[in-house]
Parts: C-alpha cells; sequence; structure tokens
C-alpha cells in the first residue's frame, strides 16, 4: 500500500514538473530548459548527502544512477525532437505506453506475478497512461522515422525506471546524484555546441528550476517506491504521470480535456485502487 502511494505521488509531482518544463520550453530552447532543470536539482542532492550521509557507495550504485541519467535524458532528448513533429496524438501515447510497458514485463520476469489485482492496475495504469497522452492533434503525418523516434524514447525512459530500481536502497541519495551529473556532462556540451541563439525570455529559468525540484523530488519518491514494492506494479503507477499534466493544464491553462482523456483518467482511478489491493 505504501508503495504504491509512494508512487502514486510520484507521478503527480513528475507530471507537474513536466507542466512547469513545458511552460518554460514555450519561451526557450527545449535542450536548454532540460539540462538547466537537470543542474537545478544537483544542489538539492549534495544537501540531502550532507544530512543523509551515506559512507562509500559502491560502484554498481553509481554506475545504475549514470545509465538511469544517461537513458532519461537521451530519451528526452530524442521525444522532443518528435514532438516536434507536430503529430503529438501519435508520438506521446507511443512513447508513454512504452515507457510503462518494459519496467512492467521486466518486473514481471524479475520478481513474478504480483497477484491479481495488482496485475490489473498495473495493466489498467499502462492502458490509463496511453490514453491520457491522447489529448493532442497535430498536423503532420506519422511516418516511420517519427514512430521509431516514440518507441526509442518509450524504451529509454522504461529502461530509466528498470535502472534506478536496480540501485541499492542502502545507496542513499548517491545514484540520484550521478544520475543528474551524467544528465549534466552529456548534456551541456549539447548546448553549447548547438548554441541557441535566442536569449531565454523572463521566468524561462524559475520554471525550469522548478522543474528540476520537482523532477528529482519523483526521483527520489520513485526510488523509495520501487524498493518497497514490486517493479511489475511501481514503475507502471509512477509512469501515470500524463494524468496530472492534463490536470495542471485543464485547471491553470483552461485547456479542453478530450473524452479520451477522461476515458484514461478514470482507468488511471481504477488502476491506483486495485494496485492498492
Amino acid at each position: 500500500m505504501l508503495a504504491v502511494l509512494l508512487a502514486a505521488t510520484s507521478a503527480f509531482v513528475w507530471g507537474t514538473a513536466d507542466y512547469t518544463g513545458g511552460r518554460a520550453s514555450r519561451r526557450a530552447d527545449s535542450l536548454f530548459v532540460t539540462v538547466v532543470a537537470e543542474l537545478s536539482a544537483v544542489p538539492l542532492l549534495v544537501v540531502a548527502l550532507l544530512v543523509y550521509p551515506v559512507p562509500s557507495p559502491s560502484a554498481a550504485d553509481l554506475c545504475w544512477g549514470s545509465l538511469a541519467g544517461l537513458a532519461g535524458f537521451v530519451g528526452l532528448v530524442l521525444f522532443y525532437r518528435a514532438l516536434a513533429t507536430a503529430v503529438m496524438s501519435v508520438v506521446a501515447p507511443v512513447a508513454a505506453v512504452t515507457s510503462a510497458l518494459l519496467p512492467f514485463a521486466v518486473g514481471l520476469v524479475l520478481d513474478g506475478e504480483p497477484g491479481f489485482g495488482p496485475l490489473l492496475g498495473a495493466v489498467l495504469a499502462v492502458l490509463a497512461t496511453g490514453l491520457v497522452s491522447m489529448g493532442h492533434r497535430g498536423t503532420g503525418r506519422a511516418t516511420g522515422r517519427i514512430v521509431t523516434l516514440s518507441l526509442v524514447s518509450g524504451v529509454l525512459f522504461g529502461l530509466f525506471f528498470i535502472f534506478l530500481q536496480r540501485a541499492s536502497p542502502e545507496a542513499g541519495a548517491w545514484p540520484l546524484l550521478s544520475m543528474r551529473l551524467t544528465a549534466v556532462v552529456v548534456g551541456v556540451p549539447m548546448v553549447l555546441w548547438r548554441r541557441p541563439g535566442v536569449r531565454p525570455q523572463r521566468g524561462v529559468l524559475r520554471w525550469a528550476v522548478l522543474c528540476g525540484v520537482l523532477d528529482v523530488t519523483a526521483n527520489a519518491l520513485y526510488q523509495v517506491a520501487v524498493h518497497l514494492g514490486q517493479l511489475s506494479v511501481v514503475a507502471p503507477v509512477s509512469a501515470l504521470y500524463p494524468v496530472s499534466t492534463v490536470l495542471l493544464a485543464l485547471a491553470v491553462d483552461r485547456e479542453r480535456v478530450h473524452p479520451i482523456q477522461l476515458a484514461g483518467l478514470g482507468l488511471a482511478a481504477a488502476a491506483l485502487v486495485l494496485t492498492a489491493t
């Protein structure tokens, strides 16, 4: 029960981070926003390690964190590139479902079947993630390249869930720190190489920093949840982050919610009830 609650909370915080990151990306280059968000999380993790020190993290834990950071960052770059094609109605659900389905399948292999109720709830969470992500229409065409980018980004997001789960709970915040530092090491040269010429508009840094703070908080919640519960249940629930993004867009930006998204919200609620049984 606690694992599902933490996973659901991480999904809510992740979705809120995506919303704030989206607000920043409306006024600045998305790669720049992503790197600023990654950088802003580093001081928080350093403070966490000073408050809750772990004397000697294992090399394996640091490696799992770095792999998670690399997978998450590259996946995000590919996802944004696919979204730039203006076929969000294809890109978002393909990436979202893939990111939930991969750790679900791996979790079944590693941990075994969690029971009928949680298993059904995890399946519904995967379906809900796809439906909630289908709200946007585009004017472009879903070519094979776009579908491939969507699938690869979804696989990388799924690997992020898996890699972070492999780090031991005794490692504390060290895997999260190595994850962020890896993303920064990869991302900063990309920003310098691309040199987005337009200076970010006012308020971009505030939204980007808030995105980074929320994102690392969601990372920490997921890390705790996945060590309390099974990967096949926790990862699909955590992957419900599009739900809070949609709800914030509805409440703050007055965006219209499509019927298929409402169906996804209903499935998400059912999934949370079933996974908690």
